[in-house]
């Protein structure tokens, strides 16, 4: 008689927890899962804004802004908005998404990505991620649209429910960037247009291009937990010059240049950053290198203390890619619910604040009917994976 196959022993929470002292070190407790980094600059700059009154969404520093991110990721142009958010929802619409279209997004991502498609009045179309990336799987997307889509007149339809399938958005899961070689051959196969939720990856590169270059436009996010903040902030950074001059114009609510007249031409939207928003980002950006340094460093002593850790690992950057690990991810070594909270729960009792990935897109209440395709990896992903404090001052505290 075979002997049953051996289930792997459950994670040891104790183990894992001190693993992740042994890395934080000193830094004062609760330690946070994502902290800002100011000095005097940023000060400095933030004041002259007060000093000078121009703290709205006119001033020197909302074009300085735009001109250094565009400059960093390699775009020839950058539309500094309110938040990230606001900025996907405007390229989604500026990159041709309508009102009707289903758009297709990894299950796994910050709730924004799906609420950005539906601002759009766009409907998600939820699909799989892949473990190397955390980010959409090519193959697994092709196999779907083969299944369940067909191609009509140059536009890709869903068969069941014959609305066009537009586009595809791929967010670089913590800073991790997907695989964009292979998404965009399946965009071209498909005629899909591509926009990069790069909320996450500024400071990342795809075989030594920048994130937020690589699809017709992206959207980046400047929110306080991001690697560079401006208090909230986001920007849409794009190589397109039209679609730039358009995203100008309807993100200052579509108002046309007059002295005094307040002419608008078409519904707009009141989306642009302050300046004193973007005097906080100029700093910022000042010191990125030095962020993203520290967050590398940080991740590597990660991926060392858990080298040999039978309870788990931490996903590296994939291979061909330089992540800014924004956030650092623990891959559990049990797909358990019970054992992963038992995980967090201890963390939580060491004031370490880890936190689980989101909850998959198509289990949130107001997601759980929309199309999706099958989603067993995503799923995996939720059972097993834990975010650790990724702060980049924990490296200078170690």
């Amino acid at each position: 008689m075979q002997s049953e196959a051996r289930k792997p022993a459950p994670v040891n929470p104790s183990r894992i927890v001190a693993k992740a002292e042994a890395v934080l070190g000193s830094a004062p407790r609760p330690i946070a899962l994502h902290e800002p980094n100011f000095g005097p600059r940023e000060r400095a700059l933030v004041i002259e804004t007060i000093d000078t009154g121009w703290v709205s969404s006119g001033g020197r520093f909302v074009d300085q802004f735009e001109q250094t991110v565009a400059r960093y990721v390699g775009a020839k142009h950058g539309i500094a908005i309110v938040n990230g958010t606001a900025a996907l929802h405007l390229a989604l619409i500026l990159a041709g998404v309508r009102s009707g279209d289903e758009v297709l997004v990894p299950t796994i991502t910050f709730v924004a990505t799906a609420n950005a498609v539906r601002h759009a009045n766009a409907t998600p179309h939820f699909v799989d991620v892949s473990w190397k990336t955390l980010g959409i799987d090519a193959d697994a997307l092709d196999h779907h649209l083969q299944e369940a889509a067909t191609m009509q007149g140059g536009v890709l339809v869903n068969s069941r429910t014959k609305r066009p399938i537009r586009g595809v958005v791929p967010m670089h899961a913590f800073g991790h960037p997907v695989d964009f070689d292979a998404l965009q051959k399946v965009a071209a196969k498909y005629n899909l247009v591509i926009v990069e939720d790069a909320a996450e990856a500024l400071g990342s590169q795809y075989v030594n291009t920048p994130c937020g270059s690589l699809g017709l436009c992206a959207a980046l996010s400047f929110n306080g937990n991001k690697i560079v903040t401006t208090g909230g902030g986001g920007m849409i950074v794009t190589n397109d010059d039209a679609l730039a001059v358009r995203a100008r114009h309807i993100s200052t609510t579509a108002k046309l240049p007059h002295a005094w007249e307040f002419l608008h031409d078409e519904v707009g939207y009141n989306y642009r950053l302050p300046n004193l928003n973007a005097a906080l980002g100029c700093a910022q950006m000042e010191r990125i290198d030095e962020f993203v340094t520290a967050k590398r460093n940080l991740a590597g002593r990660y991926i060392d203390a858990f080298a040999k850790s039978e309870d788990g690992t931490i996903l590296a950057e994939p291979s061909g890619t330089r992540s800014n690990y924004w956030l650092n991810t623990l891959v559990l070594s049990s797909s358990n619910f019970a054992e992963r909270d038992a995980v967090l729960s201890a963390l939580h009792a060491a004031r370490i604040l880890a936190r689980p990935v989101w909850t998959p897109m198509h289990l949130l209440p107001m997601y759980k009917e929309l199309p999706r395709a099958p989603l067993p990896v995503a799923e995996d992903i939720h059972r097993r994976c834990i975010n650790l404090p990724s702060s980049a001052a924990l490296a200078a505290r170690q």
